[in-house]
């Protein structure tokens, strides 16, 4: 049974979470919305996700209460769901679901999550899980939103950032009104007790993300390039896809031959490359909130060389879980994985300690700070 602080009138919780973003296509948020409500329903509490995707409908997992288009901004794909008729099907939603609380992500985007802070009745606990840099064009449109965004602000019980990154990138337009930082979650003991995949035989180097502007995956292809001849055993194993996925064709042909591209793969193989890869690569280019992906590495003890970015920053330290170097830098992110490469102890030392790490954001901890901010917004 939950904990009494985590129950409404002695019972345990109705929750609705949220998503603003496509149920259908892999993402940070998603996973973490996803993850969230499994923990929490083996918690006992009730649970129901409402989200765009694809078609309309009900779930076993989700209910789809809008058809999601594609939006560009932050560097990024956002497939997101808007209008009237999605503010209507998040209304009768909440309605069916007569929840305890609602858990918002994102609820700023103009997409379902703010139509559901909109139309709650109940307390609303949002989650803010991106960084938006200043320079980038959706820091301007942030702005010049902030006057029609401010009433959705105000009606937020409780708020919640995912990093300081993430919480200055928002306190910095709306104001600072007492945000908690909770971290993304991570199933440190899936990835720490993962079987590792079976690989060609060499040292491998592991980039996992989407293939776009924003994730930096031809920085790791032009690194992975000035480092092929130097390591003749070197490969670069390539999980996710998009449509950065051709930087690949600039190679030698030689060198193709050593880049292993494996598209969109399951949890469960994720965490077999975790542990079967020799570096973890995280070449990000910035506008980054966390990195669930770094967190994840260091359950499965990788050492990682990645961007000393805002958000890796607040995962993975530098010299002491990663060696974090200047970003969108081939000749950086090359020089910091031959260290690794170099220094048997300096790897073994960071996978380690990234091990320790990992139980910061494990979800067991994480659930516990989430149920706590939820007793606090509720009556």
């Amino acid at each position: 049974m939950p904990a009494p602080d985590a129950m409404a009138h002695g019972r345990p919780l109705r929750i609705v979470q949220v998503s603003p973003y496509s149920w259908d296509v892999p993402g940070g948020v998603q996973v973490h919305v996803r993850e969230l409500a499994a923990h929490l329903r083996r918690r006992g509490h009730a649970v129901q996700v409402l989200a765009p995707g694809r078609r309309r409908g009900r779930r076993d997992d989700a209910w789809i209460v809008g058809r999601a288009v594609p939006v560009r901004g932050n560097g990024s794909v956002a497939r997101i769901s808007f209008g009237p008729q999605v503010a209507r099907a998040v209304s009768r939603a909440l309605r069916d679901a007569n929840p305890d609380i609602i858990h918002v992500h994102e609820p700023l985007v103009p997409s379902v999550s703010m139509h559901a802070v909109l139309a709650a009745t109940v307390p609303v606990i949002g989650t803010f899980h991106s960084n938006v840099p200043r320079e980038r064009v959706g820091s301007l449109w942030f702005r010049l939103a902030v006057p029609m965004i401010r009433p959705v602000w105000n009606r937020l019980a409780g708020r919640i950032a995912v990093s300081e990154a993430a919480r200055h990138s928002v306190t910095s337009r709306m104001g600072d009104a007492g945000m908690a930082i909770v971290p993304n979650g991570v199933d440190v003991e899936r990835f720490a007790s993962a079987v590792p995949a079976t690989v060609p035989p060499g040292r491998h180097l592991l980039f996992v993300g989407r293939l776009e502007e924003r994730k930096g995956f031809p920085v790791a292809v032009q690194a992975f390039a000035r480092m092929a001849g130097q390591n003749p055993d070197l490969r670069l194993l390539v999980i996710g896809d998009g449509s950065e996925r051709d930087a690949i064709d600039q190679l030698e042909p030689a060198v193709r031959a050593r880049v292993d591209m494996l598209g969109r793969v399951d949890d469960t193989r994720l965490s077999a490359y975790l542990k079967a890869a020799t570096v973890y690569l995280g070449p990000a280019t910035g506008g980054e909130s966390f990195g669930i992906v770094l967190a994840e590495a260091m359950a499965a003890g990788l050492p990682i060389v990645a961007s000393d970015i805002p958000g890796y920053r607040d995962v993975a330290r530098n010299g002491v879980e990663a060696v974090l170097v200047q970003p969108g830098s081939p000749a950086a992110l090359a020089d910091g994985v031959q260290r690794v490469l170099d220094d048997p102890s300096l790897a073994r030392s960071l996978g380690a300690r990234g091990s320790l790490r990992a139980r910061d954001f494990d979800w067991e901890s994480i659930t516990d700070r989430i149920l706590e901010e939820y007793a606090k917004a509720l009556p």
